[in-house]
């Protein structure tokens, strides 16, 4: 007997129930975005779904749009298996980046999860400094973070890395799993939930696709072998996509980034780096800078090894561009609020009796 399909199926939670429908619209989920064509899927199977005239011209910033794992109101055009997107329910969570390059642009990564597994290869690539600002983007989204280390049978010393990574995670879970012999993926494994949503994010070639094919149970999506010269992994996850696994829980497997410039998370570098803050907490002086003031805790810790140099480095670094981004944040949201009066004003002088 085939399996009932609801919208629970696809990770429906009581706070989207709960929010109003005045329109009485069908309901459906973002499973796949393509130049503002959208995959939906809903009770009665996927749709392909476009934005309507009114809510393409209401948007501005990248926000307004739909994103993977958004949920939408939409209307079923009859006779075929298309529909129109009105709106977009009031998010859960959101990972959001910086648009790789110099352009102050918002993109997201995905929306409405609720854990992201934050995947680093065990291997060459391996990087501490990257993983710190994976977990500032992940505390930031407002999902739960965890960890995994995969390609662990390419890793000479795993302890050692995987002491590298618990000094940083602040008790975060952490897991070692060699995907393509199933090494530690069951205990990955028994912690996912039907209807939950998990993210998967990345650098390029870090694993996240085979992990998603051994949790799946089968060749889900296309994974690339190991690159000669640097013993990274070959990128192959071109988009974002939403699925369901065998189990019930809801993966969401992302393009690998090599550059990740933070978008926000002034509000969440304490969370990620709690360890600094307790010190600095300590400090003789409120506004100590943590350089030649007497009583500083930061610097009495960089001295006696308690705090390491390269930890507190990589603070003061993501510290310094995040307020750089704010900066630029703001100037960007003034020029969108004046793109929006400027498509008001049009749309005035196009309807003059209005």
């Amino acid at each position: 007997m085939e399996k009932q399909t609801t919208l629970e199926t696809y990770g429906f939670q009581p706070l989207f129930a709960n929010q109003p429908n005045p329109d009485s619209h069908d309901i459906g989920r973002i499973a796949l975005e393509h130049k503002h064509l959208y995959r939906i899927y809903a009770e009665d199977g996927e749709w392909l779904g476009e934005l309507s005239g009114k809510s393409r011209f209401a948007a501005i910033r990248r926000e307004d749009y739909p994103a993977v794992g958004d949920w939408v109101w939409m209307t079923k055009l009859p006779g075929e298996r298309k529909a129109v997107i009105h709106r977009i329910f009031e998010r859960k969570s959101k990972f959001s980046r910086q648009i790789a390059g110099t352009t102050t642009e918002e993109q997201i990564v995905a929306t409405n999860v609720d854990r992201v597994f934050l995947i680093m290869a065990l291997n060459l690539d391996f990087n501490v400094r990257r993983l710190e600002r994976y977990l500032l983007m992940a505390y930031e989204s407002g999902a739960a973070p965890e960890i995994v280390l995969t390609k662990k049978d390419l890793c000479d010393d795993v302890e050692a890395r995987l002491r590298e990574v618990e000094a940083i995670s602040l008790g975060l879970p952490v897991y070692t799993v060699n995907s393509l012999a199933e090494d530690g993926v069951e205990t990955l494994a028994a912690t996912l939930r039907p209807g939950e949503t998990i993210a998967l994010l990345g650098s390029s070639g870090a694993g996240k696709s085979t992990l998603l094919n051994s949790l799946y149970g089968e060749q889900r999506q296309k994974t690339g072998g190991v690159r000669e010269g640097d013993d990274r992994g070959k990128h192959t996850t071109t988009h974002r996509e939403l699925v369901v696994l065998p189990d019930g829980a809801i993966i969401i497997d992302t393009p690998g980034m090599r550059e990740l410039q933070l978008w926000e998370g002034s509000d969440s570098l304490g969370a990620a780096f709690h360890d600094v803050e307790e010190l600095a907490a300590e400090c003789r002086y409120s506004d100590c800078r943590h350089e030649q003031e007497p009583g500083c805790a930061v610097r009495a810790a960089l001295e006696d090894g308690t705090l390491g140099r390269e930890r507190y480095a990589s603070y003061v670094k993501l510290q310094k561009e995040l307020a750089y981004n704010e900066r630029k944040i703001d100037a960007g949201a003034a020029r969108a609020e004046k793109e929006r009066w400027k498509k008001i004003h049009k749309q005035l002088r196009g309807n003059p009796k209005r």
